[in-house]
């Protein structure tokens, strides 16, 4: 599952040392290819993720998820575009003010 899949959460996982509850989305796409629809993509994935968290799906999905810090980690294979970069501030900041997390990782592996 990836990026390019937007109605399907990739993967959940418990970080070890925060006990955080992590819904990774898989980013494989280069930011040097259509920009525009690569942000269309993950912003409709992340819409996804959010929703699947707002509703508390997550919790009837995931019920251990209760009680823990809810991140959405995005493993992206190539290094953020300035407009990516601007996207993940703004994308983050709303995030955020819902009680929530949104994380990038450079993952070229």
């Amino acid at each position: 599952m990836t990026v390019e899949e937007p109605r399907q959460i990739d993967f959940a996982a418990f970080e070890p040392p925060s006990g955080d509850m992590c819904l990774i989305i898989c980013d494989h796409l280069d930011w040097k290819e259509n920009e525009g629809e690569h942000l269309l993509l993950l912003q409709e994935k992340i819409n996804v993720y959010f929703s699947f968290i707002e509703s508390g799906e997550i919790y009837e999905k995931l019920p251990k998820a209760i009680g823990r810090k809810i991140v959405i980690e995005v493993m992206g294979k190539f290094p953020l575009s300035e407009g990516a970069r601007k996207f993940y501030r703004f994308a983050g900041k709303v995030i955020e003010d819902a009680g929530f997390s949104l994380v990038f990782k450079h993952s070229p592996t």
